[in-house]
């Protein structure tokens, strides 16, 4: 990969974009993660207005640590960068008190997961609306056409996608000639949405160099029959996620009226 003219595309497509849409800049949650560093420094390079907001919901301080320490890093570096704090774990906590019980806490946690990428989706849109911006998103290809790893309505409610074009590893590299803190490099992805330390790799059973290779497999029309061991393992994986997650992946259906019927 060409790495420094890829970011100068994206940098001039998201300029573009935004001229276009006579939109002032962009607005971006920042979690600390890999994903959204990329995509908020992409963002910033253009010269346009970026407001970075931390949305914590019980987040793990080592997560919000870094989230604060890349904001920092852009507010020194891009002077039209700038953030915003917003407390949501205040507003989670009164929804889930607000909900019906259910039978088993497991199955409210695995709902209520969801829940917190929703409530920063809204938060996101609040301040897009509120100042005239367009909300940047941060899911890669993997994520967003491989395993459909995200949030409908989440973290896949957003106006433009700057890096969902590119693997998971492209975007570790344009990371390195950014200039991105190595902490955040470093750290193991996770989508924060649990209050805990699990991974991505915990969730999935896959690391996303694994993922990858599947995904290229699978384009190329392999089956799980075409493996053995470890990478029987993978692509069965990764074909359960891809099955399963394309109701995200594909337009919404629409029922269309027989003209006759009109």
């Amino acid at each position: 990969m060409q790495t420094e003219k890829v970011i100068d595309h994206i940098v001039k497509w998201l300029k573009d974009y935004a001229t276009n849409a006579k939109s002032k800049g962009f607005v971006i949650g920042i979690s600390g993660g890999i994903d959204s560093a990329v995509t908020s420094t992409l963002c910033a390079k253009t010269g346009l207005d970026l407001l970075c907001l931390e949305m914590p919901i019980h987040q793990a301080e080592n997560q919000v640590d870094r989230a604060s320490r890349h904001i920092n890093w852009l507010e020194k570096n891009f002077p039209r960068a700038k953030r915003q704090e917003v407390n949501l774990t205040p507003v989670f906590d009164q929804l889930v008190a607000s909900l019906p019980p259910v039978e088993t806490e497991e199955e409210r946690f695995m709902s209520l997961a969801n829940t917190r990428a929703r409530l920063r989706m809204t938060t996101l849109y609040y301040f897009a609306a509120l100042e005239g911006y367009l909300v940047a998103g941060t899911g890669n290809k993997v994520e967003d056409f491989g395993v459909g790893f995200y949030t409908k309505y989440g973290d896949g409610g957003v106006d433009l996608s700057p890096i969902a074009d590119l693997l998971k590893t492209e975007v570790y590299a344009i990371a390195e000639v950014l200039g991105i803190n190595q902490e955040i490099i470093k750290a193991a992805p996770t989508d924060g949405l649990w209050g805990d330390d699990r991974t991505d790799e915990d969730q999935i059973g896959a690391s996303y160099p694994e993922l990858e290779w599947a995904m290229k497999m699978k384009e190329e029309g392999k089956a799980e029959s075409d493996f053995t061991g470890r990478e029987k393992e993978v692509f069965r994986i990764f074909m359960r996620y891809n099955t399963a997650n394309q109701h995200k992946m594909i337009p919404i259906p629409v029922c269309e009226i027989p003209i006759a019927l009109k």
